[in-house]
């Protein structure tokens, strides 16, 4: 019998080991940030209860969660009349349980269950995978990671500008320079939609707006036509969503068209005060952008939403989030405001791939290598590579005596950074000869000195 061919589900990946170096890089500096700022961690499980997911995405959504059948006999509980009642009906007589679609419903979640022993605002961050079935392509995957960060019981603005900061700070650590913090806020939206005269259709504007990017103005227009907006109406939008200058610029000219829009007004008070608070934290402007035609579909959003795009690359947004004032609602705990970010990493990933920021010498797995000649080298070379470890140097010995071009082949392979050799003449002298495997340079060192060589 021929072997089976080993594959794996389209939309999925394996990371090798130089692929996962990189990838904790991206891992670490954002928990680093996080923690930096007062978020601690929270992980959920991979799958919730369908009663817990289904609804909270829109029908897309629900089509696309991932279920899973009952274990047993799941078929036992079901007729040939449910069988005729259609895939939707069915479904709910043999699976009761999905794989998370986000993080941000088991967040929820989790806060409602557990408010008792909260400390509120309670601040938390999570990096876990999601999935979610939809069509494979560039860029979108059937699993992938979220890293979010959010804060829970608490109005205050000073958490959107902290949101700001961590952006900033993520980004300084990962090396990418040129990137745009996009800001915006619903409020000012649903003051965009009064101003115009299509008063409560705030949602059907941010669906359309949203697409401004991939289909242009002129479909945009054809898509608010298509949903009642009328002529003059449309002809009001564009002005405002082409406006230009800087921050207090557009600020200024919307002030004059909210006049009427005590919601729109709110929006830009709240928008102003988070550009205050970022002043008062110091930090760079610059990155930081107010844009009118910043949408995000996603409509639990209330207040200010962010997303962000690093300039010059051919991928698309790589960060965004929000202000939501009534995420647990669904659950039955009203009124409990919040604020989230999250960061995508296969994007970033994909940005610094492109503009090679990764830092080659933090990728190494092993940093010292002793090669293996025979048992007299193991018991001179064992004691000394314990010690290394033990002042936290990655270090490894060749488990077996090879020739010496197929160990240096295997180092060479794994960008080992230094050799250390012990041949009869070293173990004679109680030396050993470190080679620095970029410059080919040798030196014969004592064991104190070769300690010393790594002195973290």
């Amino acid at each position: 019998m021929a072997g089976q061919k080993p594959g794996i589900p389209s939309g999925t990946r394996d990371f090798g080991p130089l692929q996962m170096a990189k990838r904790n890089f991206i891992f670490d500096n954002i928990k680093k940030v996080y923690q930096k700022y007062g978020f601690e961690p929270l992980e959920t499980p991979s799958m919730e209860n369908l009663s817990v997911l289904m609804g909270k995405y829109g029908d897309e959504g629900d089509r696309l969660l991932y279920k899973i059948l009952n274990s047993g006999d799941f078929l036992k509980k079901s007729t040939e009349k449910d069988f005729q009642q259609g895939a939707g009906h069915m479904m709910k007589k043999v699976a009761e349980k999905g794989l998370r679609y986000d993080l941000t419903v088991p967040f929820a979640r989790y806060v409602v269950m557990n408010r008792g022993e909260l400390n509120f605002p309670f601040k938390r961050y999570q990096i876990q995978p999601v999935w979610r079935a939809d069509r494979p392509q560039r860029g979108r995957y059937r699993e992938f990671y979220q890293c979010d960060a959010d804060v829970i019981g608490t109005d205050s603005l000073i958490c959107e500008a902290e949101i700001v900061a961590m952006i900033n700070e993520v980004f300084s650590k990962l090396g990418i320079k040129d990137y745009t913090i996009k800001i915006n806020n619903r409020k000012i939206l649903a003051g965009i939609a009064e101003a115009i005269g299509e008063n409560g259709k705030e949602s059907d504007l941010c669906v359309a707006i949203d697409k401004l990017d991939k289909i242009g103005a002129e479909k945009v227009n054809e898509e608010l036509k298509g949903k009642g907006f009328s002529d003059a109406a449309i002809a009001a939008l564009t002005p405002i969503l082409e406006l230009s200058g800087d921050n207090s610029d557009k600020i200024s000219a919307l002030k004059e068209i909210f006049e009427k829009s005590i919601l729109g007004a709110k929006g830009l008070e709240e928008l102003q005060a988070v550009l205050d608070y970022i002043e008062l934290l110091g930090l760079d402007k610059a990155h930081l952008e107010f844009d009118t035609t910043l949408a995000r579909g996603l409509s639990y959003y209330t207040g200010a939403i962010f997303e962000v795009k690093v300039n010059n690359v051919s991928i698309g947004s790589v960060s965004g989030g929000g202000r939501y004032d009534d995420l647990t609602g669904v659950f039955g705990l009203k009124d409990m405001s919040g604020v989230g970010i999250s960061f995508g990493v296969d994007r970033i990933y994909d940005v610094m791939e492109e503009l090679e920021l990764f830092p080659t010498d933090q990728l190494n797995t092993t940093e010292v290598m002793f090669v293996n000649f025979d048992q007299t080298t193991e018991k001179y070379c064992l004691p000394v590579l314990q010690k290394l470890r033990a002042r936290g140097v990655n270090s490894e010995i060749y488990p077996e005596s090879a020739k010496m071009k197929k160990q240096m082949n295997y180092a060479n392979k794994k960008e080992v950074a230094y050799v250390v050799l012990a041949g009869s003449n070293e173990i004679a002298e109680g030396k050993f000869t470190l080679k620095n495997m970029a410059s080919g340079e040798q030196k014969l060192v004592s064991t104190e000195e070769l300690l010393a060589v790594f002195q973290n």
